[in-house]
């Protein structure tokens, strides 16, 4: 069975082997993170590697050649306290300075699992990823199921480590005297991690983050799976929109506006101002929207960027950097008329937030709507205090209506205003 990203199968009751191949030369370290529910590794001794190659329980066990690496898993076996084990590959930048899986052809991991086979071609890693987790696999109840994820990191194995609570270890550069300066302020105290949230509906959370730190990265990610074998086959083409509007412009924003959905269900009236906002975003489509036809920019403004344009199941992603010039994104998802009817939740749709540093916010869909080619799912709001919040805010658009939404200046949102743009 080809597994597409974001997708998961069950397993059968029977040990595990994952082997991860790729084409050329280049060096690539796989490992295995054992997690507990909180989504972090339990203690260092919980990543199986080539310098550990075997976890304390031995149900994890580590093999490689060149070219090739071996995940051996007895779910079995793991302890109660261990929830999934995640299976990652970076690139071995030591040998290769510079080298990112960009460079790397044909990864790819193959699992098998008694007479069951699964295989997984990771999708293209070309935006600077050094790290990647490629699958991971999990507990549902009693049995164990084995999804395809395929999410890259440009921060490198120290990144993934760091998002699963693994201490790298690394030995602090050399002291060399210095001349005395003159006192400074205290640095501010290290983000602290939520770890894995998945919101109720209309919920907010609060991601721990000094804004003032320009190598500060927030990747949102659309996720769908297409959700069954008969959706698939009628049609899963949805796109990522972050609408978004910069510090600078952020205007009259408060508790009473952020992540509010004016106009009620069926797009209603606005305020003269806001109304006038709305018919702009519809002379320039492209204004205020990261999205297939306008991918941004991380070295440029907006500093936001879009990866790339899935036309099947999988993962886009947008990810948003100098967070001291951003106001609020809106993540939205337009489902192509060609899919025909169908809810986003049926397509297994749902958008992920995380700060690369042990932080991931998700935002599950909760209702069932098969007339809308329209959904906003959360809002990503810059202006909080003390950090980033990611509001849920799941709303569809009207029957039928192709008109994308449109995001204000206070942090409001309306459905239905937008530009109509057909690919």
């Amino acid at each position: 069975m080809d597994l597409l990203p974001g997708a998961n199968a069950a397993l059968p009751a029977a040990p595990l082997a994952i082997d991860v191949t790729w084409r050329d030369g280049t060096g690539v370290d796989v490992s295995a993170l054992l997690l507990g529910a909180d989504g972090n590794v339990r203690g260092d001794a919980d990543m199986v590697f080539f310098n550990n190659p075997e976890s304390d329980c031995g149900a994890v066990r580590f093999a490689g050649r060149a070219g090739a690496a071996r995940i051996d898993i007895d779910p079995k076996a793991l302890p109660a306290d261990v929830e999934r084990v995640a299976l990652v590959a970076a690139v071995d930048v030591d040998a290769a300075p510079g080298t990112t899986f960009a460079q790397v052809a044909g990864l790819h991991a193959t699992a098998a699992a008694g007479v069951e086979t699964f295989a997984f071609a990771v999708p293209d890693l070309d935006r600077g990823e050094t790290a990647a987790v490629l699958a991971e696999v999990y507990r549902r109840g009693a049995d164990w199921k084995i999804r395809a994820v395929g999410q890259g990191y440009a921060s490198g194995l120290a990144g993934v480590a760091a998002d699963f609570g693994v201490d790298v270890g690394e030995e602090p550069a050399a002291e060399t005297p210095a001349p005395a300066a003159p006192v400074a302020e205290p640095a501010p105290a290290p983000p602290v991690s939520l770890g894995k949230i998945d919101l109720a509906k209309g919920a907010k959370a609060t991601i721990s983050f000094d804004k003032r730190d320009e190598s500060g990265t927030v990747v949102a990610t659309l996720e769908w799976d297409g959700g069954s074998e008969s959706r698939r086959e009628q049609g899963a083409d949805l796109d990522l929109y972050a609408l978004f509007v910069p510090a600078a412009a952020v205007v009259d924003a408060s508790d009473a506006t952020i992540g509010v959905r004016l106009g009620g269900k069926h797009g209603g009236k606005l305020p003269r101002p806001l109304k006038k906002l709305a018919g702009e975003a519809r002379d320039k489509p492209k204004q205020g929207a990261v999205y297939w036809n306008n991918l941004g920019s991380l070295t440029r403004g907006p500093h936001i960027a879009l990866d790339k344009d899935a036309k099947k199941p999988g993962i886009e992603t947008v990810r948003i950097t100098r967070p001291q010039d951003q106001g609020f994104v809106l993540i939205c998802a337009y489902s192509a008329v060609g899919n025909g009817i169908g809810s986003f939740k049926s397509y297994g749709a749902k958008a992920v937030v995380t700060d690369g540093r042990g932080s991931t916010v998700t935002a599950p869909l909760y209702d069932d709507n098969d007339t809308s080619y329209w959904v906003a799912i959360a809002l990503v709001d810059f202006t909080a205090d003390q950090g980033v919040a990611i509001h849920h805010v799941e709303a569809y658009s009207d029957r039928s209506s192709e008109q994308r939404p449109v995001l204000f200046p206070d942090g409001s949102f309306a459905m239905d205003q937008g530009p109509a743009e057909f690919k």
